[in-house]
């Protein structure tokens, strides 16, 4: 007996090629219906029999394209009032105020590169994408995800471009940005010659140019997917260190391009979870160690590299016509300034910056950088989650709806609240950046019209001084909202609750830089009893003297020095390399701040305590860019991981600095390589930590331990810590698809709020 179904899939079903699908899935099957996009997701009319209903619907779930992601498929039966004689691919449907969800912009796909090569219409066209790949996030301006709603809309299809579209047996069945040679988006290049400005328009004459100025060892301006980069040669050292001095970026990692995995294996350690992330459609950057040393103009000291394999089809033509193995890809803007994205704001600067800048006439609506990844205990965990990420979100056990959380101030991300989907903006930046807090308001503004949000409730961090905690204020103020503020470590534990779909209590070991405590002190490496409402701090790294303020968190010897001061009550103890490089003025100056009684700024945080030890042992003296002392003092320690030796703790007491940095003390004397005594620090902090977890699981009872703060990005640290829960039979849970630095809080803050709202219902 013939019925009518009405059937909703709502999860990452736009932008993917799910229409297509279902339209060759009915079409197999000889049903009668539709399907069309709304703003929910994928609505389709089916009219079948019980069992044929039941196939199809079986045959979605197994067979759905690769990319998309079924989140919920409601079906209905509704009125059967006229029957279908065909399948067809029905007009989107605007009329629902539920929203689905939008792509990530997808890798170019081998079946496209083989077009790029060969299919006439084609060939060596830079912008071919079909169903599978190509831009979707950072042209989408709108939803439903159709052409009218991105900047593709600017380009009319050709005879041939709409025939593929509106060929069921095509791959650019209705693939949106679809475009070819005839009509789609092209490269403009720009280079100074004297006076003049030359023009070029010819894209293989684009190419051959480029692969001229990089094999000369000058800098590429291109525009992307997301926004402007500039490319060097990795090989060219006075390359690179030209960039460098452009960037005003030097020292701080670069990450490479490379042409092949082949040339990646041989330079780099690449484990198969690794391989997996760099041929990834998401094709994120992806942290490697280094075999041999590539250039201390691309990383300096440290031995890991930002490693990508390309995934735009300029990419593999620029490696094919160089010969070059690995380009060294960064943002096109000064270092801390947002990447720029528009034409014409990018052309004045960049062609006077630059050997050649290259732009397309596609535009870049929603500005997106490369998303960074990294491997701990053999699971990618998202650093910077940005490029093919973003604006993908996290499902919450509660109704965030309506909620705007405005994160933190480093690694800046918001996040929006619709129905129980958090979803979390693209990286932004350091808001101390008035450039960056410009486009962070800008981001906000674009999400919230495309995604059709208002809000009705804002949570933000509980520090005053934050620029995000500001502009929340203000934003309550003007528009009359409640406004929440969540203190900084409750959202680091909250925001792994919510990727793992936790509720219960649980026991928390968030380490970072700095978050804003309940006792006006800067709090950094706390163990939490907490639920997703409340928290109770049960203990913490013993406070000591932030000398300096915000100075400190730059100048790693101030740190070594308060914790010199702390523990011995005087600095006459600290080594003789850290006075020489410091001068003694300097530390007797601030020795006399730290007997000063106006000096009440403490800190329990393990970022400055690792900037102690690094300062200590010579390796960094100040941080130039973030975590760049615990980079240093990681690789260090990474060296000499045969040693296992740990320093002797006095398990009497709750925190025992004392032992720590005694033992370090003594081997110092000893004249003990400085590599071992920094595994010998990671060593014995993580069994400090775990004898602190211990004494805190005996006492409360609670067994799943989340790990959560910016200083698990030490993947020395993390897995030496993560093998030691284990063995123990406790419950670890850590953030895999949810930065576990600061990028993560926006997450953490409207689970924290969502909760005590639906407390309060």
């Amino acid at each position: 007996m013939l019925r009518q179904y009405e059937i909703t899939i709502n999860g990452l079903v736009q932008g993917v090629g799910f229409r297509p699908f279902i339209y060759r899935l009915a079409h197999d099957l000889n049903l009668c219906g539709t399907v069309a996009n709304n703003t929910s997701g994928v609505l389709i009319q089916l009219q079948s029999t019980v069992d044929e209903k039941d196939v199809f619907i079986d045959r979605i779930q197994r067979e759905k394209p690769q990319i998309s992601e079924i989140t919920q498929i409601n079906i209905q039966e509704t009125i059967l009032n006229a029957q279908f004689h065909q399948f067809i691919i029905a007009a989107s449907n605007h009329s629902s105020h539920d929203i689905t969800r939008i792509s990530p912009d997808i890798a170019i796909c081998q079946q496209c590169l083989n077009d790029y090569h060969h299919q006439p219409h084609r060939i060596n066209y830079p912008f071919t994408n079909c169903t599978y790949c190509g831009p979707r996030f950072s042209i989408v301006q709108s939803i439903p995800y159709d052409r009218p709603f991105t900047t593709m809309s600017d380009f009319k299809m050709c005879d041939i471009c709409k025939d593929e579209y509106k060929d069921v047996s095509d791959r650019r069945f209705h693939a949106q940005p679809i475009a070819c040679n005839h009509c789609g988006p092209s490269y403009v290049a720009y280079c100074k010659v004297g006076d003049e400005l030359n023009e070029i328009t010819d894209y293989r004459l684009i190419v051959d140019k480029i692969v001229d100025v990089l094999n000369h060892g000058g800098i590429v301006a291109l525009k992307g997917v997301g926004g402007f980069n500039w490319l060097v040669d990795a090989s060219n050292d006075l390359a690179v260190r030209r960039l460098r001095e452009l960037k005003r970026r030097y020292a701080k990692p670069f990450a490479i391009m490379c042409a092949d995995e082949e040339w990646i294996k041989d330079n780099m350690y690449v484990s198969q979870t690794e391989r997996n992330e760099l041929h990834s459609w998401r094709r994120a950057i992806v942290l490697l160690n280094e075999k041999t040393k590539l250039s201390e103009q691309i990383n300096g000291s440290l031995g890991t590299v930002g490693v990508m394999l390309p995934y735009l089809p300029i990419h593999y033509e620029l490696f094919e016509k160089s010969g070059l193995k690995a380009i060294v890809i960064t943002s096109a803007n000064k270092s801390g300034e947002p990447m720029l994205r528009d034409n014409d704001e990018a052309k004045e600067y960049l062609i006077e910056h630059s050997d050649l800048y290259v732009e397309h006439n596609r535009t870049i609506y929603n500005r997106v950088d490369d998303s960074v990844v990294r491997v701990i205990d053999d699971k990618a965990q998202v650093m910077r989650r940005a490029r093919g990420y973003a604006p993908e979100p996290i499902i919450n056990v509660d109704s965030v709806d309506g909620g705007l959380a405005f994160g933190a101030e480093m690694t800046a991300v918001l996040a929006l609240g619709i129905g129980h989907q958090i979803l979390m903006s693209q990286y932004i930046g350091d808001l101390s950046d008035y450039e960056v807090y410009e486009a962070y308001k800008d981001t906000l503004q674009r999400l919230s019209s495309l995604f059709k949000f208002t809000p009705r409730y804002l949570v933000c961090d509980s520090h005053p001084q934050y620029l995000s905690s500001k502009l929340a204020m203000q934003m309550a103020k003007d528009k009359g909202l409640p406004l929440y503020q969540v203190q900084h470590h409750h959202a680091h534990a909250v925001s792994v609750m919510v990727e793992y779909g936790l509720t219960e209590e649980c026991l928390a070991l968030s380490m970072d830089g700095v978050g804003y405590g309940t006792d006006g002190q800067s709090w950094g490496c706390e163990v939490l009893a907490c639920d997703r409402t409340q928290f109770d701090r049960l203990t913490h790294l013993p406070y000591v003297s932030l000398p300096g303020g915000d100075k400190a968190a730059k100048e790693c010897w101030r740190m070594a020095a308060s914790y010199h001061y702390s523990l011995y009550g005087s600095l006459e103890y600290l080594p003789q390399p850290l006075i020489n490089e410091i001068g003694e003025e300097k530390i007797n100056q601030l020795e006399r701040l730290l007997v000063s009684p106006l000096n009440s700024h403490n800190t329990s945080s393990a970022g400055r305590l690792f900037d102690a030890i690094a300062a200590l042992l010579g390796i960094c003296y100040s941080n130039t860019y973030q975590a760049e002392a615990a980079m240093k003092l990681e690789q260090a320690a990474a060296s000499a991981q045969s040693d296992t030796c740990l320093y002797p703790l006095d398990e009497t007491k709750e925190w025992d600095m004392n032992s720590l940095f005694d033992g370090i003390m003594n081997d110092m004397k000893q004249d003990e390589d400085i590599n071992v005594i920094a595994m010998r620090f990671h060593r014995s902090l993580t069994a400090q930590l775990v004898s602190v977890l211990e004494r805190y699981i005996k006492k409360t009872g609670l067994q799943k331990v989340l790990l959560t703060g910016g200083v698990f990005q030490n993947r020395l640290l993390s897995e030496l810590l993560i093998k030691e829960i284990k063995a123990r039979g406790w419950m670890v849970y850590y953030p895999t698809i949810i930065p576990c630095n600061d990028g993560g809080i926006a997450v953490g803050q409207l689970g924290v709020v969502s909760a005590l709202l639906n407390q309060k219902t």
